[in-house]
């Protein structure tokens, strides 16, 4: 008999509360195996590809491509015993049935984990609400006896985005989420608290994809520019920047850059010059603990960090993300070539994993890749130091009184005044760009 189990959007990263359906790799009547890769969703930050746990045929999708989904959602149905009696397959709206079939599995037997969703076992959990039913996810995924049970509805057409102590707050408070904001910014504290003295102000009802008769073309905002546009401006308002330059000959540099691409150490590695910046940032780091440090507003505490967690600042078709190499200290210069590499190629992909975009403690972004000599970066949020690292032109240069052509770049570096005073902001660029001119002044830092 047909065992019909409905796969819901599971939580691939902390926190995530909603995706957007890219792409199905399946269609209804497809025979897929466990672990499959079904579906491509969207977070806010990066794509991610989905398998399914259970073998069988596909029966439906949910969900089409484009569309924004709640985590918890149930996306498609699968037969599990494809070879059974001919039945009704459930659907979300509630309107199908399926005849009875064998106790439902566990919870871990029915949601073990999956291939590409980490270590941990997977469940998808949402929070309850007082004005709507309680989410087919929320249960685990059986054969259905009776009519499924209808989905819980996105009220307002949005999720409300939210860190989980001011969900709590909003829910000890009795203050509906929704009521705060559509247009996709985070709720604060704050919004909760004044929310709960006095009325909600009314909500916005989210933008629609348009193209009107002057040929402007209006695109919703989600994903990953959603994500990267709330980070930019909590930043820019929230951190008091300061923008320091600096002009650096790293002729030496580039001429050891030639020598130890014929090394045997160097083989199958592509040594770019963005290499020799982030061993520079990691020593300089060293010396000056401060640009690898972090403000930490709630508890009115500096945490000053014994690791270098480095982002590197990568333009994808999806947008800015800034994916990091962990540990970055620790590295040699081989292994820090051979894992920015690596991490670009994976971004360029857009297949980053959304674990490895957080929790970074200082970031490089290299403007000189489209030949823009500087800029005056915004530091990543959570982050007090970020370094522009400009094109590397041939300049006419002063050494020992005579005019030559050199290898100069600029460099650029925006820190949090609230951590970083102007001495060991400057100082910090001064080391970075020593290194840099001269590869041989590591040994002294």
């Amino acid at each position: 008999m047909p065992q019909y189990k409905q796969f819901p959007l599971a939580d691939t990263a902390e926190g995530l509360t909603e995706a957007d359906i890219l792409n199905w790799h399946v269609k209804p009547g497809d025979e897929v195996k466990v672990n499959q890769i079904v579906v491509e969703i969207e977070t806010a930050k990066a794509a991610v590809e989905l398998p399914i746990p259970w073998a069988g045929v596909i029966t439906e999708l949910h969900v089409e491509p484009g569309q924004t989904v709640e985590v918890g959602t149930p996306i498609l149905t699968i037969d599990t015993d494809p070879g059974g009696a001919p039945a009704e397959a459930p659907s979300p709206n509630g309107t199908a049935a399926a005849p009875a079939a064998a106790p439902a599995a566990s919870a871990e037997e029915e949601m073990k984990p999956l291939v590409g969703y980490g270590s941990k076992t997977v469940t998808a959990k949402r929070r309850a609400r007082k004005d709507a039913p309680a989410p087919v996810a929320a249960a685990p995924a059986e054969p259905v006896a009776a009519p499924a049970a209808p989905a819980a509805p996105v009220k307002g057409g949005y999720v409300p985005l939210a860190k989980p102590p001011v969900r709590k707050l909003a829910k000890d408070l009795g203050v509906d989420l929704h009521t705060l904001a559509a247009d996709g910014r985070v709720i604060t504290r704050e919004d909760v608290q004044r929310a709960a003295s006095g009325p909600a102000e009314p909500v916005a009802t989210p933008s629609v994809s348009t193209v009107d008769a002057a040929g402007e073309r209006r695109v919703p905002i989600k994903g990953v520019r959603k994500a990267t546009a709330k980070a930019m401006v909590d930043s820019a308002f929230t951190a008091p920047h300061v923008t320091e330059f600096l002009t650096v000959d790293v002729t030496p540099m580039m001429e050891l850059r030639e020598k130890l691409k014929k090394s045997p150490a160097f083989a199958g590695i592509k040594l770019t010059p963005l290499a020799f910046a982030a061993k520079a940032v990691c020593l300089a780091a060293k010396r000056t603990p401060d640009v690898n440090a972090s403000w930490d507003e709630e508890n009115q505490e500096i945490v000053y960090k014994s690791y270098v967690h480095l982002g590197i600042a990568a333009a994808t078709p999806r947008g800015l993300i800034v994916p990091k190499i962990r540990n970055a200290e620790q590295l040699s210069l081989p292994e820090l070539a051979k894992a920015l590499s690596e991490l670009t190629d994976v971004a360029r992909d857009g297949k980053t994993a959304p674990g490895d975009m957080i929790n970074g403690s200082i970031t490089i972004t290299n403007v000189g890749v489209f030949g823009v000599d500087t800029g005056t970066p915004i530091i990543t949020p959570g982050e007090s130091a970020i370094l522009a690292f400009g094109a590397i032109r041939d300049t006419p240069w002063v050494v020992d009184g005579e005019i030559k052509v050199r290898k100069v770049l600029q460099l650029a570096l925006s820190f949090d005044h609230r951590v970083v005073d102007g001495q060991q902001g400057s100082q910090f660029l001064a080391d970075v760009g020593m290194l840099l001119a001269d590869p041989a002044s590591a040994f002294i830092l």
